[in-house]
């Protein structure tokens, strides 16, 4: 893959690698339906804390991070998935999203891709998306996350 400030063009996919990111891209809006399922399924708070507006953003989300995984698979690498968890990290901050939200996006793709990707194609985009859960628990950490913080700990720091 060529630097992206150069303006190069990405390097050649393979035909195969190139199908199967086309497939990705075409089931990208059932592939985030199903994310958003996994992810509404596994954690029981995530529909308290989004609205339907909220909801229907995180499905858009989806779909973003499903076309992203199949730029992943068509270089062969984790760049563009890792990238894109790394540029929007600071945006979901601001709109006050929790990193956790997009971890759980982020399994939920991972298990809605094994209906679009054959056995030996699910290696690159599983690879892709665990680059950007990493970049997203990274960024977990950092001051501004929403999730809930531990009680007892936030008034140590506060002091009493």
């Amino acid at each position: 893959m060529s630097h992206p400030s150069l303006g190069l063009p990405m390097a050649a996919a393979s035909p195969r690698s190139a199908d199967a990111a086309r497939r990705i891209r075409e089931a990208a809006p059932r592939l985030a339906a199903r994310a958003l399922e996994v992810a509404l399924d596994k954690d029981a708070t995530f529909r308290d804390r989004h609205d339907q507006t909220g909801l229907r953003q995180r499905l858009r989300d989806a779909e973003l991070l499903a076309e992203r995984v199949a730029l992943s698979v068509a270089a062969g690498d984790g760049l563009p998935a890792r990238e894109y968890a790394d540029w929007t990290a600071p945006t979901y901050r601001r709109k006050r999203v929790p990193m956790d939200d997009l971890i759980a996006l982020c399994r939920g793709l991972q298990a809605a891709l094994p209906g679009v990707l054959a056995p030996h194609e699910l290696g690159v985009a599983q690879a892709a998306l665990d680059e950007a859960i990493a970049v997203f628990k990274w960024n977990r950490r950092l001051a501004g996350d929403a999730r809930k913080k531990n009680a007892l700990l936030q008034f140590l720091y506060k002091g009493a």
